[in-house]
């Protein structure tokens, strides 16, 4: 009898648990809309060069269950919307700001206007609403009431410049004038729009001297620039490379290896260029240099290729004076050696660049570190 109220008891609890389960699924309820408020100051003035955001509150939409919404949102010039455009950025939370600045760099889309003599300078109605979904896949996506901002008043904003974050070397040696094969400079740590590079810069097969061109972008897009308003050797550059306009290029009349640095300043909207070469010479740092840091010195240089070995010559270091981390860099004025810093990782060439103090690799005493720049290559041998 116990068995068959204990089986009885089971059935029972099965039943509620199922019946509990069939309680508590979710059932996606789809809303034809949701509201947004009038913001507090709709009535005043948005003059957006003066002020940095505008806040927003929504109620959610009644999708049937509590969840977490992601609000766009998106603006338009005409009441029916014809024309709008979406802000970037969402928002998961029912009260928000958006950026005056985001706000009226789209202004400047919607308006159409190139110069700034023709932008609007009069306040105007701007027609706002959100649009909700609930995931990547857009479920429950529907969009709010209209909210009117009767006067907002944009200007003619434009986009910050900001320093490129690379930067590419494009010539007759260097890539074959393909930016598939153009050499890719490496950031100066901590100095934005700074990037160095050790360039073969020989010549041709044919016997041709060098020239080269540079660009942030792998593009003839018109934003190349070579030997025309670029400041070649006047930034602290220390090599004579015998530089010469060639058709716009920077021409290299002495042939030969060259630390080649690229500065990046801003005037204005503009980029403005310091091209600075000087001798080859890598270093070896620290205890594979007797102890040394930020050394110079001639005993840890590496050995310069001949220039007859072509641009897949190695440079060697000297022996290592300890068995150690080897630790290698060029050395730029006015930054740390580390700033420039490489080493070799599984065969591969690996500069810090801008990035964290990297991974490290043991050499014993005695033996060379071999660096091919063009290939990107070295060893420990």
């Amino acid at each position: 009898m116990k068995k068959i109220y204990n089986i009885l008891l089971l059935l029972v609890t099965l039943g509620m648990l199922w019946s509990c389960k069939e309680d508590d699924q979710v059932i996606l309820q789809q809303p034809e809309s949701f509201v947004l408020n009038v913001p507090k100051y709709a009535s005043g003035i948005y003059d957006l060069q003066n002020i940095e955001t505008i806040e927003f509150t929504t109620s959610q939409p009644e999708y049937g269950f509590t969840a977490v919404a992601n609000y766009s949102v998106e603006i338009s010039l005409n009441q029916d919307f014809s024309n709008s455009v979406v802000l970037p950025g969402s928002y998961t939370s029912a009260k928000f700001n958006i950026q005056a600045i985001d706000l009226a760099l789209v202004l400047m889309g919607l308006h159409g206007v190139e110069l700034e003599e023709d932008y609007p300078t009069s306040p105007h109605p701007l027609y706002v609403r959100l649009t909700s979904v609930l995931n990547s896949k857009n479920d429950g996506e529907v969009k709010s009431n209209i909210v009117t901002l009767p006067q907002v008043k944009g200007y003619f904003a434009l986009d910050p410049v900001v320093m490129p974050e690379e930067m590419y070397i494009i010539g007759n040696v260097a890539g074959d004038w393909s930016w598939d094969n153009a050499t890719v400079m490496i950031p100066v740590w901590g100095t934005p729009g700074k990037f160095w590079a050790m360039q073969y810069l020989g010549q041709t097969a044919d016997g041709v001297n060098a020239e080269i061109k540079f660009n942030y972008d792998k593009a003839w897009d018109g934003n190349e620039f070579g030997f025309e308003g670029t400041a070649i050797n006047e930034n602290g550059g220390t090599a004579d490379v015998g530089a010469s306009d060639s058709g716009g290029n920077i021409g290299i009349g002495n042939p030969g290896w060259y630390i080649v640095v690229v500065t990046t300043s801003i005037e204005g909207r503009s980029y403005e260029y310091a091209v600075d070469f000087f001798p080859p010479n890598v270093h070896l740092q620290g205890e594979t240099a007797s102890g040394n840091w930020g050394t110079t010195d001639v005993a840890y240089r590496f050995a310069i290729p001949e220039l007859s070995l072509g641009a897949d010559a190695e440079f060697v270091s000297p022996p290592f004076s300890n068995t150690a981390e080897v630790r290698a860099s060029i050395q730029l004025e006015g930054h740390e050696w580390w700033h420039t810093e490489f080493i070799v990782l599984d065969g591969v060439f690996v500069p810090r660049g801008d990035g964290d103090d990297q991974d490290r690799v043991t050499g014993n005493a005695g033996m060379r570190l071999h660096i091919n720049f063009t290939e990107g290559k070295g060893k420990i041998q």
